[in-house]
């Protein structure tokens, strides 16, 4: 494990609307407002997406399991914002996607549009260096923390 300390700075609340895509506008607010880290939370009603639910198997290539709707459900996800190699936003969330008895758990990372309103809260994270960086074994932009960072080597 390995953890770094910040700060929270600028806070912000956004509103998001009917057909809106949940991913693409809040990169965007970090790209405008130089939100280099954040914290967020979202709650209110997808109308479509494409939800990653895990790998097919626990080990070897990941190759995902995905679950597609467009009937309008509830949600509520939390996730982070760090900048990728490319130099710009990525948003990792994770996110409880039900409609009716049907409850989905996972990252909505293959689109996830707004049904009627979505509300966002972005807690921006000051004085932390972290970067996601592409991990050629899985082929995903994993997390790293730069800088000050305290590693812990416990395994139990």
């Amino acid at each position: 494990m390995e953890y770094a300390q910040g700060s929270i700075g600028r806070v912000f609340a956004v509103r998001l609307e009917e057909g809106d895509h949940l991913y693409r506008c809040l990169e965007e607010l970090a790209r405008r407002e130089a939100i280099r880290a954040a914290v967020v939370v979202c709650l209110g009603g997808i109308r479509s997406g494409r939800v990653v639910t895990g790998p097919k198997q626990a080990n070897g290539p990941i190759e995902p399991m995905v679950v597609e709707f467009d009937d309008a459900r509830e949600f509520l996800g939390t996730g982070t914002i760090f900048w990728g190699d490319d130099d710009r936003p990525i948003l990792h969330l994770h996110a409880a996607i039900g409609r009716g008895d049907e409850v989905v758990v996972g990252c909505p990372r293959g689109g996830a549009t707004v049904f009627l309103v979505q509300e966002a809260i972005v807690l921006e994270v000051i004085d932390m260096n972290g970067r996601r960086v592409c991990d050629p074994q899985s082929g995903l932009q994993l997390l790293r923390l730069f800088g000050q960072v305290r590693l812990v080597h416990e395994r139990g």
